[in-house]
């Protein structure tokens, strides 16, 4: 079994930065993790994803060149970078795993409880 947990989130200002973790409790050394993120109204969409060795990253066009998806596997953690944010990066960001699979269309077996990030202009 896996447990996902969020931290991070919190108030920005357009332009700044911030940085979410995603630390795991299971192995997770083999899975593929990903961040999701869900806006007031909108159904939940893609933001990043990694394979399970870190080797290769996909991102979502809304967010490429801004945000960085890497993983800590000694520490279990996944974290996403965001720079330069923009008020419609606000959100609940989720991170997901999925055994031996990866990317915006897999279906992910375990999910986190969300942490929010809220972007002013």
């Amino acid at each position: 079994q896996v447990q996902l947990v969020e931290s991070g989130g919190g108030p920005a200002q357009a332009g700044d930065s911030l940085r979410l973790a995603c630390t795991a409790s299971g192995r997770t050394s083999s899975y593929g993790m990903a961040w999701f993120r869900q806006a007031p109204g909108k159904e939940r969409e893609f933001v990043a994803a990694i394979t399970w060795n870190g080797g290769s990253t996909l991102y979502a066009d809304s967010v490429k060149g801004r945000f960085t998806i890497s993983r800590d596997k000694p520490k279990n953690t996944l974290y996403l970078q965001m720079n330069t944010l923009k008020p419609e990066d606000t959100a609940v960001y989720y991170c997901a795993a999925r055994a031996k699979s990866w990317g915006p269309g897999a279906e992910y077996e375990y999910w986190g409880q969300g942490t929010q990030v809220t972007v002013s202009s």
